[in-house]
Order: C-alpha cells, then structure tokens, then sequence
C-alpha cells in the first residue's frame, strides 16, 4: 500500500455508514465544503467504487435482482472494488496530506454481507485483515435512523438498487448491524442520530470531527 510522502503528514481517512436513505451523501458534501473553507484539501468518495475499476465493479453489485449474487460472491466483489479503490484514489490521496471522505467503506461489508447476509463475521474479517490491512478510517460517522425513515428518503430520491429491494427485515438487520459495530470500536466510531433536520446532524458530525481529528 502507499505510504505518505517523505515528510508529509498522512491525510485523515473518514467514513460514512448506515443503512439506505440517511443521508450520507448529504453530510458529506457539508462537511467537505468545510474544511476546504479553513483550507484542507478534500478528496469525496464512495463505495462501491471510487476509482475506474471499481466503478465497474460497483455496476454489478448495484444492479440486477436482490438475490443475484450470493452473501460470499457480494463480500469477493466489495473486496475487490476496495482493493482498486484503495490503491487507486484513498491511499495516494492521503499520502499527499488530502481527507478523504467515502460513502461506505468497510463496515458496510460487514454489516450488509458478514451480519445481515449471513456470511459471517469471520469471513469478513479475514478479507478485511488482507485488504485493508492498517489503512482504515480514523473515524467511522455512523448515520442512525430508523429504517421506515431511511427506506422512505431512499424512495423519495429514487432508490432502487439491489440492497434496498432486499425489504425491510434485512434493512433493520443490517441497521442493527452497524449499532453493534458502534458499540464494540468507540474508538473509532461515532453514532449520530440522523431522523433529524440536516442542521442538526451537521453540528454533531462537525462537533465530531473537531474533538476526534482536530479538524473543521
């Protein structure tokens, strides 16, 4: 994996999680358009994806029937997005001293396929260990809300990938999933409430920030 320049500082990794439809994407840009303004560059990114040949990765994963491919297929194909994506644009971006902020990372594919999908959390472990290795986030935010509420947005916004047609019992598993997640690193990560007004969860998110990373 990349390591920082000589004599730089190596950027802040943060994610984003939490089920469909809690508004991610949202806060991302808000809190983005924030630390350029005190002068951080800031590299914006998702998952699946987030480079070339992950984007063509992410294509097979989004789309298609809810059972196309099976709990261990899907977690092969989010590793393999994730190498590339690593590789390709999160690494080099912080060896330069860049953020990166991503939509999803890693606990997604524990949550989705280790917990909700019935893989197991073993298994996903390993492929964490081999592909990630130490080059995971500094701080996860994990968007709370429930799921009746982020299902809804999602159908607002129309959402319709493979993983929201999975219904609404997979949905609270995969919610549940990430509370648990939350519980075992506080370290690392931060609950915020997200059935809230996008003000609301900004400050906390910001809040966040600053008192974990120094930033914002």
């Amino acid at each position: 994996m990349n390591g920082p320049a000589a004599g730089a500082r190596r950027g802040p990794f943060i994610s984003f999680e939490g089920g469909d439809g809690v508004g991610k994407s949202t806060q991302i840009s808000r809190l983005a358009a924030r630390l350029r303004e005190n002068g951080q560059e800031v590299v914006t990114t998702r998952e699946p994806g987030g480079s070339p040949g992950a984007e063509a990765i992410r294509a097979l994963l989004v789309s298609g029937p809810s059972d196309r491919w099976s709990p261990m297929a899907e977690a092969l194909l989010m590793f393999a997005a994730r190498a590339d994506h690593l590789e390709k644009t999160v690494n080099p971006a912080r060896a330069r001293g860049a953020a990166v902020l991503s939509d999803r990372f890693a606990d997604s594919s524990m949550a989705y396929q280790g917990i909700a999908g019935a893989l197991g959390e073993d298994q996903v472990a390993a492929l964490h260990r081999l592909v990630v290795g130490e080059d995971g986030p500094d701080l996860t935010i994990i968007l709370d809300a429930p799921i009746e509420i982020g299902l809804g947005r999602a159908g607002a916004r129309g959402g319709n990938n493979r993983f929201e047609a999975k219904g609404p019992a997979y949905q609270e598993k995969v919610r549940q999933a990430f509370l648990e997640i939350a519980a075992r690193e506080p370290g690392r990560c931060v609950v915020i409430d997200a059935a809230r007004d996008a003000d609301a969860i900004e400050a906390d998110i910001v809040r966040a920030v600053q008192q974990r990373l120094g930033l914002g």
